[in-house]
């Protein structure tokens, strides 16, 4: 097959060696001059675990899309809906369009692809924790997952996409029975949320930190407990959403299989691959201040917490935990870019319910 994988970072990278071990595999970068075709990943020993195999790099639209029978879209959710239309061109029936993960709404921007034959699919999580050790050349990649989920638009072509997906890294993946279960995955839009809530909840302008604290191995019982309370609101979404089966939208108690507030905190800091993560900060002459330009920022408030809040409101909900905390960080950051429904022609619950019924 011929796969093209948008975007250089760490995910990207890691991907682009996976799909290079059996199909003709390109990178869509906007400094393709510092890939080499044998891009190597390492373990968190530094010893080489996969090499890639003639990796291209480009950014040229038509090199990289023009007969591609999967895209895997790494961008962050933000620029979804530019590379949406970038994309449109090139759609076509028989073309998979994959974001990575799946969440932050992107699937809204692709109703037209959808319509042009092409399928959009997304997975639940990505197959592991990995970060760049040098740009072009090597990635760090730790802690693969035992299991992979993948959900589709049209959903009856999930299946199909699940065992390429596991072709691919060599891990199980099952089909999810519609996109809502990706959609409401709750993972960073309230895991790191909740945590940078309670990590700034005092930040104003004119106030600096003077240390840079570990986003993970520092997690406290304070971030748990709100954390607790804003899953518990999504699953209270999830028993709104009769109709569908949400049965893949796990509780992170039970993902992370603690169900106290001491036990979650003591696992999020023993987690291996989370080790050394500093929590989103930059220096300034007079100490530390949040970074607002993190993914931890501005991804996770506007192309996540966002979404869950308005599904809660479509539904008439109490989420009052979701919707503080999406306030507050509506309050410090001055941002305005934040996803809507409503620039999908979704307005209320009608229109949501028929789309996701796709």
């Amino acid at each position: 097959m011929k796969i093209t994988v948008i975007g250089g970072g760490n995910i990207g990278t890691q991907f682009a060696v996976h799909c290079s071990q059996q199909n003709d595999t390109c990178i869509y970068t906007s400094t393709p001059e510092v890939f080499i075709p044998d891009i190597r990943i390492i373990d968190e020993n530094s010893r080489i675990t996969l090499t890639g195999k003639n990796i291209r790099a480009t950014y040229d639209a038509d090199i990289a899309f023009k007969n591609a029978d999967y895209i895997f879209i790494t961008y962050p959710a933000f620029m979804l809906g530019k590379i949406a239309e970038d994309l449109l061109p090139f759609a076509h029936d028989g073309l998979h369009i994959g974001i990575i993960p799946g969440t932050g709404g992107g699937e809204c921007a692709f109703r037209e692809h959808i319509k042009k034959g092409a399928t959009l699919f997304g997975l639940q999580r990505v197959p592991s924790v990995a970060r760049l050790t040098e740009k072009g050349k090597e990635v760090r990649a730790v802690g693969y997952r035992a299991q992979l989920y993948v959900a589709a638009l049209p959903h009856e072509k999930a299946r199909k996409i699940a065992r390429t997906v596991e072709d691919i890294f060599g891990i199980s993946c099952d089909s999810m029975p519609n996109y809502l279960n990706l959609t409401l995955t709750p993972s960073n839009p309230i895991l790191h949320t909740t945590r940078l809530r309670t990590l700034f909840g005092d930040y104003r302008k004119g106030v600096f930190y003077d240390r840079v604290p570990l986003f993970y191995e520092e997690w406290n019982d304070e971030s748990s407990e709100l954390l607790f309370k804003c899953d518990a609101e999504v699953q209270q979404i999830c028993a709104a959403l009769s109709e569908f089966d949400l049965s893949f939208v796990k509780s992170l108690k039970d993902h992370y299989e603690n169900h106290t507030i001491q036990g979650f905190t003591a696992k999020l800091r023993s987690i291996t691959g989370f080790k050394g993560l500093p929590s989103p900060m930059i220096q300034t002459d007079r100490g530390y201040i949040p970074d607002f330009s993190s993914r931890y920022f501005s991804a996770d408030f506007p192309y996540g917490l966002s979404i869950l809040v308005q599904i809660g409101e479509f539904l008439g909900l109490n989420i009052s935990n979701m919707k503080e905390t999406l306030e507050w960080y509506r309050k410090v950051s001055d941002n305005t870019d934040e996803f809507s429904f409503a620039d999908f022609g979704i307005n209320d619950l009608e229109s949501f319910l028929k789309f996701y019924r796709t």
